[in-house]
């Protein structure tokens, strides 16, 4: 269908009433477009702000009102809930621009997508808002007609506000980290051991199935309680104050990952455990497994260990019946079989900022220039940004960009410590201003990424669909 004096992105058309609703390519931006349908005269406006008219249509704004009327309109564009479907996977985009690509993955394959996953401390490194996060991924799904379904992710939440925050508009997941509330290094022996949980757990064996069994010793019990206890207590207020009385319809994860204490087993039981007998219902629980699963990289540790306590792990799932979380999931590839196959393929894992690196190369690949300004800058911004994160980052091993041709440039993705430096700085990157308040590099890569969108879709397609491919969607 041709409408004169529009670039249409085809999969986007939908009817409402007697008229057309389409997303049109302005070049250095999209618009909303509404105009009239077969054998109408003229548009009709169902709700979208801000309006012109042109060549006898509508047009609009991508702004928060109008995702909002986008989502009323056609519900296909409104987040839902997944996580009790049996493998899902969380594609955080930083930037606002990735999910055409992720779009690409998520048709080929029975995987539930969550689109839309940011965590507040990814939001204050970016500029974003909640409310940009699962605009672009509306505005992206209506744009190539994805109707299976996506959900929203506020990903990793630690306070009653930003909880709130992200339920309140809609999202349809809250991942809830209990990092603050987990406590490492405590002697057990200092741990009081209450009678209710000598009487739970105590001289007892837990047959949870597929042969395995467990017990606590006294000294286990007491370690437990005092990783977890608090962290305990903080999950179940959590969950009473917003979840328990339905009124905000979302899953519930419990991310115990995110800290120093690698989660036993047993203590994995222990939480879980507990966690249902205070009567909290939850889809997912990420636990911190051995080894190391650092940002953008491989898993660093022993195979071998991970595979025989994962296979514990995926058992205690199923006896429960939840499934397990993967966090920082980023080019595990080396764990993704024996996740998947330990999992029975019942999973959730999560990547981010491998999305963000995709983009990177594609910038190092059509740009040179303009990558190797970012990646001089990163060097410099490297000590600020590993405040923020856990990296084994050896800046000693990065190739210097200069003495590499541009064949050889995209190439420097390849090398774990060049992923981690572009990785870990990638909000300096875009934040960064110049003396007159002009941004140095978001602009000038955005305006980039928008005239290489295809190649970015293509990108996100190969890298993502690897991913899936391992874990044997």
């Amino acid at each position: 269908m041709q409408y004169v004096g529009f670039d249409v992105y085809e999969k986007s058309i939908q009817k409402v009433g007697t008229s057309v609703v389409f997303m049109a390519n302005e070049g250095e931006h999209d618009l909303i477009v509404v105009a009239p349908g077969e054998g109408a005269e003229d548009a009709s406006n169902p709700g979208f702000t801000e309006t012109e008219q042109r060549e006898g249509a509508i047009t609009a704004p991508l702004n928060h009102s109008n995702a909002q009327t986008l989502r009323k309109l056609f519900p296909f564009t409104a987040p839902t809930r997944g996580l009790r479907k049996d493998q899902s996977f969380g594609v955080g985009d930083r930037l606002g621009i990735a999910t055409p690509g992720h779009i690409r993955v998520f048709e080929k394959n029975d995987v539930f997508p969550i689109f839309a996953q940011q965590s507040i401390r990814e939001l204050n490194l970016t500029n974003r808002t909640y409310e940009d996060v699962l605009d672009a991924a509306s505005f992206a799904v209506f744009r190539e007609g994805f109707t299976k379904g996506f959900g929203a992710d506020g990903d990793h939440l630690k306070t009653v506000k930003d909880v709130e925050y992200a339920l309140s508009l809609g999202f349809t997941m809250i991942t809830l980290d209990c990092s603050d509330h987990i406590k490492n290094g405590i002697p057990e022996e200092n741990t009081p051991l209450p009678q209710k949980y000598q009487e739970a757990y105590l001289d007892k064996t837990f047959d949870i199935g597929e042969g395995i069994t467990l017990s606590f010793s006294e000294a286990e019990l007491r370690q437990s309680i005092a990783i977890y206890g608090e962290a305990l207590d903080f999950a179940v207020d959590m969950y009473r104050r917003f979840l328990a009385d339905g009124t905000y319809n979302a899953d519930f994860e419990i991310s115990i990952d995110e800290t120093a204490s690698i989660t036993t087993p047993l203590q994995h039981f222990f939480v879980a455990r507990e966690l249902i007998q205070a009567g909290v219902s939850f889809a997912t629980i990420a636990p911190r497994f051995c080894g190391e699963f650092q940002k953008g990289i491989d898993y660093i540790g022993d195979l071998a260990q991970f595979e025989k306590e994962i296979q514990v792990h995926a058992v205690i799932a199923r006896h429960f019946g939840y499934k397990l979380s993967i966090h920082s999931g980023s080019d595990k590839f080396s764990v993704f079989p024996i996740i998947g196959r330990e999992t029975r393929g019942v999973f959730h894992v999560k990547t981010a900022g491998t999305n963000w690196l995709e983009a990177m190369r594609v910038v190092a690949q059509t740009d040179p220039a303009l990558y190797r300004e970012v990646h001089c800058y990163a060097l410099v911004a490297f000590d600020e940004a590993s405040k923020y994160y856990h990296v084994t980052t050896d800046l000693s091993k990065i190739p210097d960009v200069d003495s590499l041709s541009e064949e050889e440039l995209p190439l420097i993705f390849e090398n774990n410590d060049s992923r981690q430096l572009i990785h870990i700085t990638y909000g300096l990157i875009l934040s960064k201003k110049n003396p007159d308040g002009s941004y140095t590099f978001r602009d000038k890569l955005y305006t980039l990424w928008r005239k290489q969108y295809v190649e970015y879709a293509k990108a996100l397609e190969k890298h993502i669909g690897k991913h899936l491919a391992l874990l044997g969607v």
